[in-house]
């Protein structure tokens, strides 16, 4: 970690309280589809595995997301806690989004995340699963960017 960057709160070692916090910012920044913005919650040499790619370092973590939005157009995610210990939390989450034809998705998921002490993520692996959807089944409606607060979640989408 250089000099010029600021922990990234909240910190290990989690509890439930803290891992949730950590899951929702996760889903707010990636709401947000800000790849360089992104990028900084992990650390410079973050390892990823997402699908068949695995992104190592901010810039490729970067090029990826900015490839990742560019592809999957109104992208809306929702992700849920599944477990923690001290420095790792288990999520599963699930995203809407069409293709430049117009069909719509519902991508499914499961992330193992790894943090240093400065609450950055040093690893994330990422197991997902596309199935096609139409129009009228999606479930995820609210305007680009964060989750409103009283939007149901997975649970209470029965996803």
């Amino acid at each position: 970690m250089t000099n010029t960057e600021q922990p990234r709160l909240p910190l290990p070692p989690f509890n439930e309280d803290t891992a949730r916090q950590k899951v929702r910012l996760a889903e707010d920044g990636w709401n947000g589809r800000n790849p360089e913005k992104v990028a900084l919650a992990y650390t410079p040499d973050s390892q990823w595995r997402n699908r068949a790619e695995f992104p190592r370092g901010r810039d490729q973590i970067t090029e990826f997301l900015t490839r990742k939005w560019q592809r999957e157009e109104d992208y809306r995610l929702i992700k849920e806690l599944w477990a923690y210990t001290d420095d790792r939390i288990a999520v599963r989450f699930a995203y809407e989004w069409h293709n430049a034809e117009g069909q719509w998705f519902r991508s499914y998921g499961n992330e193992n995340w790894e943090f240093d002490q400065q609450g950055l993520m040093t690893k994330r692996y990422a197991s997902i699963n596309d199935l096609e959807i139409a129009e009228s089944e999606r479930k995820f409606h609210w305007p680009q960017g964060r989750r409103p607060d009283d939007h149901p979640g997975l649970s209470e989408l029965g996803l």
